[in-house]
C-alpha cells in the first residue's frame, strides 16, 4: 500500500476485532517480535503539555504494517472457502439481472451476489457507480495539507525507553513527530507538518526538523538509534467521506467498507480499527444466512448505512482537529465548533493530571465508549472547579 513504510496504529478496539476477525492475530504478532505497551503509559506532548504516564488505559501492539498485513493474510488465506486471486485489477463492475459481475483486466469474470469494495483510497466505485447509472453525491472533504515523513532506525544496544514519544502537531506549531518502537529491534521515527512545514524525504532535512520541535525528546531518542533506509514520505492525507447507502438508488448487494466509504488522516490511527470494526459488522449480517441472493435493496442500504455510522465519531475527530490548522480547507460548523471549544477543556484537565478527563478521552478515543463519555457530569464539575 502506498503508506506501507509508516506506522500503523491499532486502537485497542481495533485490536479486540481483529482478533474476532482472525483469531491469534494479537499472539502471532507478539510471536514475530511485535510491541505490546499500555497507551495510558505512552509519553504525549499535547497542545496544554505532557499528558500522565501513570494513568493505565488499553493495550496496543505496535508493529510494521507489512508484518500486520502478512499475518492477516496468512490466516485469511487458510479460512474455509476463501480464494486469493493475485495480480488482478479490477476494471468494471457490471449489474445484470439483479446478479453482479466482476470484470477484470485479463478478461475475468467473476459473478457474486455480494460485492464488497474495500481497495482504498483509489477506489474505482464511484466511476462504476456512474456508469451503471446509480448517481452518488460528491463526497465530503477536509484537508489541512498534513504530510508526513518515516525513517526506520535499529536500537544500539538498550533502547532509553521502551515506549512510544508522541509531539503534536497544534495549530500553533504545525508541527510534530511520532517515534514508535516495533518488531527484530527497530523504531519508526515521523516527523510531521501541515501546510508549508510538511517534512521532505531528504535525510538532513529530516534531522533539522525533528531538532525544531518544541520538545527535543525524539530527537534525542533518534540519535541514540542507528537509522536503516531512506526517509519515506506520504501526502495522501485528506479526510474524505461518501454518501453510500443513503439513495434509493443504491443497488442491493454492494458495499464499501474502510477508506474505501471513508478516508481519515492516517495521523489520528483510525483507519485499520474503523475498518476492523466494519468487517464485524457485515460478519454479523451474513452469520445466520451466508447467502446475499434473496436480500433487497433495502437490506444492503441498511447494512451500509451501519457501515457508514461506524465511521461517524471518528470523523468527527479527525476533522474538528484538522479544521483548527490554518492550512486546512473549510471552516468549522457551530456544532463542531463548541464540540472543539469542550475537548480543548478537557484536554487541559488531562494534562494537569485529571484522571476522569484523561480514562474519558482514552476510552471515547480507542473506542470503547459512545461520545457521550466526554460529556459526563463529573467531567462537568472538574472543568468548573479547575
Amino acid at each position: 500500500v502506498p503508506q506501507g513504510r509508516q506506522p500503523h496504529v491499532l486502537l485497542h478496539r481495533g485490536l479486540l476485532a481483529a482478533e474476532k476477525l482472525v483469531p491469534g492475530i494479537r499472539e502471532d504478532l507478539l510471536n514475530h517480535g511485535a510491541v505490546p505497551f499500555d497507551t495510558g503509559t505512552m509519553a504525549w506532548l499535547g497542545e496544554y503539555g505532557w499528558l500522565p504516564t501513570w494513568i493505565p488505559a488499553y493495550e496496543t501492539v505496535s508493529a510494521t504494517r507489512p508484518l500486520l498485513e502478512q499475518l492477516v493474510r496468512e490466516k485469511v488465506r487458510n479460512l474455509d472457502g476463501v480464494t486469493l486471486r493475485e495480480g488482478l485489477r479490477v476494471t468494471e463492475l457490471q449489474h445484470v439481472a439483479d446478479r453482479w459481475r466482476v470484470i477484470s483486466e485479463d478478461g475475468g469474470n467473476f459473478p457474486a451476489d455480494l460485492v464488497i469494495d474495500a481497495s482504498g483510497r483509489g477506489s474505482r466505485l464511484p466511476q462504476w457507480l456512474a456508469e451503471l447509472g446509480v448517481g452518488v453525491p460528491e463526497p465530503l472533504m477536509v484537508d489541512a495539507r498534513l504530510g508526513y515523513a518515516c525513517r526506520a532506525y535499529r536500537a544500539n544496544g538498550k533502547p532509553p525507553i521502551e515506549i512510544g514519544v508522541m509531539i503534536q502537531a497544534t495549530p500553533q506549531t504545525g508541527r510534530g513527530a511520532l517515534a514508535l518502537p516495533v518488531e527484530d529491534g527497530h523504531w519508526l521515527v515521523v516527523a510531521v507538518g501541515y501546510g508549508d512545514r510538511r517534512p521532505t524525504r531528504d535525510t538532513g532535512e529530516f534531522d533539522q526538523f525533528l531538532a525544531a520541535l518544541p520538545d527535543p525528546a525524539i530527537a534525542e531518542l533518534a540519535r541514540q538509534l542507528k537509522p536503516v533506509g531512506d526517509v519515506a514520505i506520504h501526502r495522501q492525507t485528506g479526510n474524505r467521506r461518501h454518501s453510500y447507502g443513503r439513495s434509493q438508488s443504491w443497488p442491493a448487494g454492494l458495499l464499501a467498507v474502510g477508506d474505501a466509504y471513508c478516508a481519515f488522516n492516517p495521523i489520528f490511527g483510525q483507519g485499520i480499527t474503523v475498518a476492523a470494526c466494519q468487517a464485524l459488522l457485515i460478519r454479523d449480517a451474513l452469520k445466520h444466512d451466508s447467502s446475499w441472493a434473496e436480500r433487497g435493496p433495502l437490506e444492503t442500504r441498511r447494512l451500509q448505512r451501519r457501515i457508514g455510522a461506524a465511521a461517524d465519531f471518528p470523523w468527527q475527530v479527525a476533522t474538528t482537529e484538522d479544521l483548527r490548522h490554518p492550512s486546512s480547507s473549510g471552516s468549522q460548523p457551530t456544532v463542531q465548533r463548541l464540540f472543539g471549544l469542550w475537548t480543548t477543556q478537557l484536554a487541559r484537565l488531562a494534562a494537569h493530571g485529571d484522571r476522569g478527563a484523561y480514562l474519558a478521552f482514552a476510552r471515547v478515543y480507542h473506542l470503547m465508549a459512545a461520545p457521550a463519555m466526554l460529556f459526563h457530569p463529573s467531567l462537568f464539575f472538574s472543568a468548573c472547579r479547575a
